[in-house]
């Protein structure tokens, strides 16, 4: 019994070593690709849209950075769910404010949970998502009137700059591999159960 226990804690006492080792390498690659990639959306996006929109369009590309940097083999870091989970969020978005523009928390309510979901449904689940769903109807006026462009800018501009320097910054070193699965791209070709 003593000598199971002993083995016990040994096991346990490596796990959390393992676990609170810090790899400064990584971590600096993780700051730059996240430097990167919000520095580039915030630098384009302030060429068109007032600081304030700038705050709440980076906020759920902040969190769409903390998976695809920081937890890169999580199935929502994924490029599939990256960029679909934000699209098909912000079409939802749009949309229901489009048909109720005048119950803000209704459409909030509503965005938010078709949002899961419809993400649920396509197997493209990314959290922050739901953060561009409800960016769709509480945004600004500026952001409001965009109407279905923001699907294309700066949601699907500022996803594509995200992923293409998750890319790079996440291949850097033998430690990181990004996407796990090299055939993302071909969806038609995925979940035939």
């Amino acid at each position: 019994m003593k000598k199971k226990l002993k083995r016990h804690l040994h096991r346990v006492r490596y796990i959390i070593y393992k676990e609170t080792l810090v790899d400064f390498r990584e971590h600096f690659i993780t700051f730059l690709g996240s430097f990167m990639g919000i520095g580039l959306i915030g630098f384009i996006n302030s060429q068109h849209l007032q600081a304030h929109d700038n705050m709440f369009l980076i906020g759920s590309f902040g969190a769409s950075s903390v998976l695809i940097y920081g937890i890169i083999n999580s199935p929502f870091s994924q490029p599939r769910n990256l960029i679909g989970g934000h699209l098909i969020s912000a079409i939802i978005g749009v949309t229901i404010h489009k048909l109720i523009p005048q119950e803000l928390w209704l459409a909030c309510a509503i965005s938010v949970s078709l949002s899961i979901v419809l993400m649920q449904m396509t197997k493209t689940l990314h959290p922050p998502g739901g953060a561009t769903a409800l960016i769709a109807n509480i945004g600004s006026e500026k952001i409001k009137n965009l109407g279905y462009f923001y699907v294309l800018s700066p949601v699907l501009s500022g996803v594509l700059i995200l992923l293409v320097v998750a890319l790079v910054f996440n291949n850097l070193t033998e430690h990181r591999e990004y996407p796990s699965n090299k055939k993302w791209y071909k969806v038609w070709k995925r979940y035939r159960k």
